[in-house]
């Protein structure tokens, strides 16, 4: 497994609930760029259309020999799962505050893949708090490879 791109933004913003590995419908020359890694998930968010779950925002540069065969970098894309799995997520999403957001895009063999999750957003305190956390491991960290 190669991951391609992470959603950091996603860690921030949300508590992940449960996850779920989706296959993309993509172009050539949209795997192309996937390979070069230029992609950005920063600001994408999952769709429920029809039964079927979209993956909306996500930039993917257009290839450079690509010419006739590039579409636009930041068109809706058909992620690929169980229609079971997808009602599971469209009966959570109807619930207050829950989301469905990619986490990150990887190959598996030859595939690409998307970790999509179902996540319930955080308070500006709880965000706060997070930091704070992350800024005393560091710390303890430090302190921990002076005394080595």
């Amino acid at each position: 497994m190669k991951v391609i791109t992470t959603n950091k933004k996603a860690f921030h913003d949300y508590n992940v609930v449960e996850s779920l590995e989706c296959g993309i419908n993509l172009i050539g020359c949209e795997v192309k760029s996937l390979r070069k890694g230029e992609v950005n998930l920063a600001d994408s968010y999952c769709r429920i259309v029809g039964g079927n779950l979209i993956l909306v925002n996500c930039h993917i540069k257009n290839y450079d020999k690509g010419s006739y065969s590039n579409v636009a970098s930041r068109r809706d894309r058909r992620l690929l799962a169980h229609k079971r799995e997808i009602m599971r997520m469209v009966g959570k999403v109807k619930e207050k505050g829950y989301a469905v957001v990619p986490l990150k895009m990887y190959f598996k063999d030859n595939l690409v893949k998307v970790e999509v999750a179902l996540c319930k957003g955080k308070r500006d305190y709880d965000k706060k708090e997070a930091i704070q956390r992350k800024d005393i491991e560091r710390d303890v960290a430090r302190t921990l490879k002076e005394y080595q």
